[in-house]
């Protein structure tokens, strides 16, 4: 017998406030800043065979995690040694945990009448895991070894209780071990209340109406996506494009009646260094994009997924084989996701825009806290300009499309905790993005190193090629991070690792501005001379950029 449909609209609903429950409880509860303050994080809830039924807030790119992790789990773990109050972990991108060290799945099976009926699960950027630098991350690693203790799809609680051998074995290896563990924690609370919820939903409901109303969704998240598809353009869309580091990164799609076949088989053998993603977050980028151009305002769940199709070369950069290094994997991530989506974008300029600066701009700064002595890490990603599209400005000071629905860390929070002082944040007032429709701003950011011992490592993209503009708008600015030591001369870079700082030396973010859309001549007066009045435009450069007389 089927559902009835008042019955499956509040199981999803249930769903949905389950996932942003478990959500507020790991933000509530963790001990990074990382985590409760930027929202570095995201939670979901699988059925018994590892399909995502639903997700909370937070990362876009963690949606799409969850579920890759819990199947590697099933497919590791025979069911009958699966029993209920074991919780599991993993990293590691060769065992399901599809990013890079940092970030920790934890997942819990959920039993009703000992019956596997549903997973919760999430993900976290944890502050430190080990490795050959502080944070976990740096540019010089040349094998996954060097950035970390790995978690290969782990059990971490036995029935209930703690393995404690495994926590011992997290806290050795972790720089700020109180912090690993609380962050930990906060995640097994997370997944046990979700566990909780739909416990309590399966036992009102029924587990076959609990099933089938996960079944159902999904099969309508499917039909939903393949409705929208009709109305995208169909035939093959090809795009080669430059890199920062003068590599080629070639993507071909194919959209029909029934598939969207994303092939990246020709590009570079994966490198030596920490630029290379795993094919499971390839696949993150490819349903980022679908879900933008067909369906962006319902839930995501796996029948939204479906008809896509990816196409990969393994040991190429975008489907590395181990033991090669993925730290910045969310780098070469976007990098994906940006190339889709300039390949597309005038094709549907009604759904997409102008590039935006399209990079994490992730910002490591680090040492021993001078009121504490207690070692700190600064880990944040920064915010920038997006692009315009036909009738509208871009967005200004945005995160980047991969970290989604995220927040700055206050200035208060990197002052009291972190060991440094924030003396500016701007908006980015230099020329790029100018268009009829301008490009948003990036920023400029100032952080005032207090230690006297510390250490600098960011990787940007998007540095020496910027947002692109559309329609005759003008590109963007580059995505740069400037070291400005006291008593010495600035220096720029894109890349840095393990960059020694010391008491008063400025660490300067400038993320870039998105791209114009539109011929910068046909700006409407009105708006140029209010870009004057707000210092976004300087007179001088108006006159030239826009015609403008005033």
């Amino acid at each position: 017998m089927d559902n009835d449909p008042i019955t499956e609209e509040i199981i999803q609903n249930s769903l949905q406030a389950a996932a942003d429950e478990m959500f507020a409880a790991m933000k509530k509860t963790a001990m990074s800043s990382i985590i409760y303050e930027v929202l570095d994080m995201g939670t979901g809830i699988l059925d018994a065979e590892g399909g995502l039924a639903c997700s909370g807030a937070g990362i876009p790119a963690f949606i799409g995690v969850l579920d890759k992790s819990v199947k590697v789990l099933l497919a590791k773990f025979p069911r009958d040694e699966i029993r209920e109050g074991d919780i599991f972990a993993t990293n590691d991108p060769y065992w399901g945990g599809v990013t890079h060290l940092n970030d920790i799945v934890v997942a819990m099976p959920v039993f009703v009448d000992g019956e596997l009926i549903a997973w919760t699960a999430n993900i976290a950027h944890n502050s430190d895991v080990g490795g050959m630098a502080p944070g976990s991350l740096t540019g010089a690693a040349t094998e996954i070894w060097q950035e970390g203790l790995r978690l290969p799809a782990i059990r971490i609680i036995r029935a209930g209780r703690p393995i404690d051998s495994v926590f011992d074995i997290l806290k050795a290896n972790s720089r700020m071990p109180d912090v690993l563990e609380g962050d930990v924690w906060a995640a097994i609370a997370s997944v046990r209340i979700g566990a909780r919820r739909l416990t309590d939903l399966a036992g009102k409901y029924g587990v076959e109406t609990f099933r089938r109303a996960m079944t159902n969704f999904m099969d309508y998240g499917e039909a939903a996506s393949r409705k929208a598809m009709a109305q995208l353009p169909k035939g093959t869309f090809e795009l080669s494009e430059e890199q920062d580091d003068g590599t080629v990164y070639h993507v071909r799609i194919r959209i029909t009646d029934d598939t969207f076949e994303v092939d990246l088989r020709n590009n570079p053998d994966q490198s030596a260094g920490p630029v290379n993603t795993s094919r499971d977050g390839v696949m993150v980028a490819a349903q980022m994009i679908f879900k933008s151009l067909t369906d962006p305002y319902s839930p995501a769940n796996e029948g939204s997924f479906r008809p896509i199709r990816l196409l990969t070369r393994e040991g190429s950069v975008f489907h590395a084989r181990e033991p090669a290094p993925i730290g910045f994997y969310y780098e070469i991530e976007l990098r994906v996701y940006d190339i889709m989506w300039r390949c597309l974008a005038p094709h549907v300029p009604d759904r997409l825009a102008a590039g935006h600066f399209a990079s994490v701009c992730g910002t490591f700064i680090g040492g021993i806290h001078p009121d504490t002595g207690r070692q700190y890490t600064i880990i944040e990603p920064q915010i920038g300009g997006w692009g315009a599209r036909a009738g509208a400005d871009g967005n200004s000071a945005m995160f980047c499309g991969f970290h989604g629905e995220t927040y700055n860390c206050p200035a208060e929070i990197n002052e009291a905790r972190n060991g440094v002082i924030v003396d500016r944040m701007e908006l980015n007032t230099g020329p790029g993005g100018e268009g009829e429709f301008a490009g948003g701003r990036g920023i400029i950011m100032d952080y005032r190193v207090r230690a006297e011992s510390g250490y600098l490592t960011a990787g940007y993209t998007r540095s020496k090629f910027p947002a692109w503009g559309m329609a005759g708008g003008r590109d963007g600015s580059g995505n740069i991070i400037e070291f400005r030591p006291a008593g010495g001369e600035p220096r720029r870079y894109a890349f840095v690792s393990g960059l020694q700082t010391k008491a008063g030396d400025v660490i300067r973010v400038i993320t870039g501005n998105g791209g114009g859309y539109g011929d910068p001549l046909r700006r409407d007066r009105a708006r140029v001379a209010e870009d004057v009045r707000n210092g976004l435009v300087t007179p001088e450069r108006a006159r030239e950029i826009y015609g403008w007389e005033g």
